[in-house]
């Protein structure tokens, strides 16, 4: 990649781009005789091909002739569940295409902005787990917790589900409600939840005990502008010896865009410090550098992350771990190394492909290994509460480390 290519690099865990109904309305099932000669479908191995569009065309014919309900018929629903299912055919759940109210609605998430109840859905072991509730969201008002996995919605079970799939079945318009089925611990629990305008922040700054804490929600499109003005109000306090240090939270953090990860940790880095290597056999590889002089390149920092803290989370983590310029706190993060292009289509779909994987400066490529924190401590919550500061021990181990000889 190169400046003057300008593409959308996301690195989501999972992204929050999903719309409330998986398809769309429009086509007419007629379009479809035009695939009769086309080649689109035609993918050749070894110059040999492999199928065509008359068998597609030809299935499309049996059912709309055949098929015993013809109210269940959709054309664009067909159209879009075929490309759905071919790009699905990848194995790789960051890889997915996105129908044109999907697309919108994935724009929308990353300029904080959807309705729904408001948690962080990803995969794992093929299963619909949590990966965080959103602070003051629906999902974390209603006991939702990190880690729980998703076995019904609305009793329907998931079982096979793919992650946009779930998405759309969960997310819905403010006043509507839906039923979880949650498995924690080994046991299940029923949660009805009342959907909401989800409103997120990248960025939530306070102070406690003269340490600035920075807790970072995502990258997404309004992070860097937000980051800017917390900055500012930290360099100001630090110049005047108003704090003793900084604590910067990236637990539950699913990530977003690469590009912000490099920015930020270009504040706490020198310059011409490389930040994230990009591989690729597709792509053009890519080398991303301190970007700009940082503002806080003496603060002492402390980075907590948690199994909830992945992909650009883990960029700006282990960049600054490798360099030493932090002290990591808390449990092994999530362990997503892959780079995501997100490429918008005809009629508003979308893409998201996997181009590359991403290596800390070090060469590590933490995919499904994840970040040993230097400390770790794991926050104990007792049954049906959530995480309080008081209980926060994984916070109180940062104020400790930063203000010990102080």
């Amino acid at each position: 990649m190169n400046n003057n290519k300008k593409i959308k690099i996301i690195n989501f865990i999972f992204t929050l781009a999903f719309a409330i109904s998986i398809f769309g309305l429009g086509y007419k099932f007629g379009q479809y005789n035009s695939l009769n000669n086309s080649t689109i479908f035609k993918n050749k191995i070894n110059n040999t091909s492999i199928f065509n569009s008359n068998l597609f065309s030809n299935v499309l014919d049996k059912i709309n002739k055949k098929y015993v309900d013809k109210k269940k018929i959709d054309s664009e629903k067909i159209y879009y569940g075929a490309i759905k299912g071919a790009v699905a055919s990848l194995n790789d759940p960051y890889t997915f295409f996105l129908t044109p109210e999907e697309n919108k609605q994935s724009k929308n998430d990353l300029q904080g902005k959807f309705e729904g109840i408001g948690a962080q859905l990803g995969l794992k072991n093929n299963r619909i787990i949590v990966i965080a509730p959103l602070k003051n969201s629906p999902a974390e008002k209603s006991g939702v917790k990190a880690g729980d996995f998703i076995n019904a919605v609305d009793n329907q079970k998931t079982s096979g589900w793919t992650l946009n799939y779930a998405v759309s079945k969960i997310r819905g318009p403010k006043g509507t409600k839906v039923k979880l089925t949650l498995e924690r611990n080994n046991k299940e629990i029923n949660v009805e939840i009342i959907r909401d305008q989800i409103k997120v922040s990248s960025v939530e700054l306070n102070f406690k005990e003269n340490i600035a804490i920075l807790k970072l929600n995502q990258f997404g499109e309004n992070t860097n502008n937000e980051w800017d003005k917390a900055v500012n109000e930290i360099k100001n306090k630090w110049e005047k010896k108003q704090i003793k240090g900084m604590i910067l939270d990236l637990r539950d953090n699913p990530g977003g865009y690469l590009e912000s990860s490099v920015y930020i940790a270009s504040e706490f880095l020198p310059e011409n410090k490389l930040v994230v290597k990009q591989e690729s056999t597709s792509i053009s590889s890519f080398d991303y550098y301190v970007e700009k002089k940082g503002k806080l390149l003496d603060i002492p920092l402390v980075i907590l992350i948690n199994k909830g803290s992945a992909s650009a989370s883990e960029i700006l983590a282990g960049a600054l771990r490798d360099y030493k310029r932090a002290t990591l706190i808390g449990e092994k993060s999530f362990g997503k190394g892959s780079v995501q292009e997100a490429i918008d289509l005809e009629k508003g779909a979308g893409l998201h492909i996997t181009v590359a994987k991403w290596v800390l400066p070090k060469g590590d490529w933490i995919n499904e290994k994840g970040i040993d924190p230097e400390i770790k401590i794991e926050n104990k919550i007792e049954e049906g509460n959530t995480l309080t500061e008081d209980k926060d021990e994984q916070l109180k181990k940062a104020l400790e480390v930063l203000l010990k000889d102080k």
